[in-house]
């Protein structure tokens, strides 16, 4: 049980940055973000009868919509909006249990994922400059660092280049007497995450929804990944549906309680690989570990400190990465893009998305990665092939 606690231990560091870099640039208390995390992680274990080894974390896919969405509708409004993307999983969970995963490989294609998350990293762009421009020299050396962990880092910390650039930058500015130690100083042991009532507005429901697609089909990616690396098939026991059941269920949770969406994380994946360790038993104990630090407040108020350069020249890397996964899917399936319908589908889409088209009607009003989702699926379903 003592190795099996450590190695808990080592899987929650590994998705600890990025789980709490979420709520941190999106503006919300990164202890509500561990607490989701682990009890998600917890129903997706009960979900899926505790089969697959898997933590679920924030989503980065999320960042630059829920700026967005925040900056129009409000926080509440856009936990609202998680509240119903997670019955949107629940809906596809069903779909999936009843016709297969053909019929999302039909609706959702590469070249509709593809430019999707290239929007989404695209989109995000200003908002790591702007974040650097707060101290470039502290930007500067965390980039350097999370490139120098992640092309000569070895095994689990390679994995790491987030925390890992975050820490070794953060003591340098220590040295340098730029980071405020107020918020950790006046935070208390012990406290309850500030949990946040959802509100719902349609609008911020109809701008979020179509994000969903991406992690939606991440997700599915993740669950055969976990399957190459342990030699067990997850998608037909306990079954597709029922992990992206769990997915949902874990989503609906946290908007529920004011927490970010939270999915598999492909960084647990791959220190499954690394590690050889695959029982699911020890993601369960990550997640408990991550509910109990939760409620530790000193831990939350020194996430607080970390100055806003550092936390953006992480974001150069992150960012431009979410960009290149997105030019990945579309490789990686081998889609054609001389065809003159896949060309014309990325173009419009990236127009759309990159350049902030909107559509408004009333209060109402559609634009950024989700309008460019919308758009390229009818695309793809009116167009010809030839």
């Amino acid at each position: 049980m003592f190795k099996k606690t450590i190695l808990g231990l080592q899987m929650l560091f590994v998705a600890f940055g990025a789980t709490v870099l979420v709520p941190i640039l999106i503006g919300i208390d990164p202890a509500v973000a561990l607490f989701t995390a682990g009890a998600g992680t917890l129903f997706f274990h009960f979900i899926t009868r505790g089969k697959v080894p898997v933590f679920l974390g924030s989503s980065f896919v999320f960042i630059a919509p829920i700026l967005e969405a925040t900056s129009r509708y409000g926080l509440s409004g856009t936990f609202g909006s998680f509240v119903v993307i997670g019955f949107f999983f629940l809906l596809i969970s069903f779909i999936v249990k009843k016709k297969g995963l053909s019929f999302i490989q039909r609706i959702f294609p590469p070249i509709i994922i593809g430019p999707v998350i290239m929007i989404i990293g695209l989109s995000l762009a200003g908002v790591a400059v702007d974040m650097a421009n707060t101290d470039w020299l502290l930007a500067l050396i965390t980039l350097m660092c999370a490139v120098v962990i992640v092309i000569f880092g070895k095994k689990t910390i390679k994995l790491l280049p987030i925390i890992g650039s975050v820490l070794i930058t953060y003591v340098f500015a220590i040295f340098l007497n730029k980071v405020d130690f107020s918020a950790l100083t006046t935070a208390s042991w012990l406290s309850v995450p500030n949990f946040v009532v959802p509100s719902f507005s349609i609008g911020a429901i109809l701008f979020m929804l179509p994000v969903a697609i991406a992690p939606l089909i991440e997700h599915i990616g993740d669950i055969y990944a976990i399957s190459k690396a342990t030699k067990k098939n997850y998608i037909k026991n306990p079954g597709i549906h029922r992990t992206i059941f769990g997915d949902g269920i874990a989503i609906l949770f946290g908007g529920l309680i004011g927490g970010p969406p939270v999915t598999t994380y492909s960084e647990v994946t791959g220190a499954i690989v690394l590690t050889k360790q695959k029982d699911p038993s020890i993601l369960r104990i990550a997640a408990i570990f991550a509910i109990l630090i939760a409620f530790i407040g000193k831990i939350s108020g020194f996430l607080q400190t970390i100055p806003e350069a550092i936390l953006g020249g992480t974001m150069f890397l992150l960012f431009g990465m979410i960009t290149v996964v997105g030019i990945k899917s579309i490789t990686d399936s081998k889609t054609n893009l001389d065809n003159t319908k896949n060309m014309v589908i990325v173009a419009i889409m990236l127009t759309i998305g990159v350049g902030g088209a909107i559509i408004t009607y009333g209060s109402f009003s559609l634009y950024g990665v989700g309008l460019a989702a919308i758009v390229g699926i009818i695309l793809n379903l009116v167009l010809p092939n030839n």
